[in-house]
């Protein structure tokens, strides 16, 4: 199961890779041909902008550890195990259950938008905002995995060091 994880965060990383160099491909399209043939282009501003909004979801779905998140943690931290596994264990129901309570909400927000394209590249933008759908999804597996493995009895320890790998 190590091994397929593996595989699929490297995957992930080559999508970000990806993404990155679609940006600064066309970031150096856009000076090119602005400052070199006077030029100005639009296309390229709009992929940047789209690229970066996949990069950021697909990033947060997939990239970053829990420990990577920004935490106020001072009562946890003041805690022992005992407490701080049920701290732990409160949070990722929480954050589960409520992304789960908001994904229709958010899936009909989406396909809404399948009416609209963008302005220079006329992509639909229920295709540019499903990088949400997948964030939600990532987040939600995330969490019920990680409150799972805590209800289970593995220790935080445990948790972030594998994580880390």
């Amino acid at each position: 199961m190590r091994a397929v994880l593996h595989f699929l965060y490297r995957r992930a990383e080559d999508v970000m890779v990806l993404l990155v160099a679609v940006m600064f491909a066309s970031f150096i399209i856009q000076i090119g041909s602005r400052y070199i043939f006077n030029a100005p282009t639009d296309w390229t501003h709009e992929l940047i902008l789209m690229c970066w909004l996949w990069l950021v979801f697909w990033g947060a779905a997939f990239m970053l550890k829990d420990t990577d998140h920004v935490k106020f943690d001072v009562l946890y931290n003041m805690g022992g195990e005992r407490a701080r596994r049920t701290m732990a264990l409160i949070s990722a129901v929480l954050f589960a259950g409520i992304f789960a309570f908001s994904a229709p909400a958010t899936w009909d927000f989406i396909s809404f938008k399948s009416i609209r394209t963008s302005d220079t590249l006329g992509i639909r933008l229920d295709i540019v905002f499903f990088v949400y759908m997948i964030f939600l999804g990532g987040t939600i597996v995330h969490y019920g995995l990680r409150a799972f493995r805590l209800m289970r009895g593995d220790s935080l320890a445990t948790l972030e060091k594998e994580e880390s790998l």
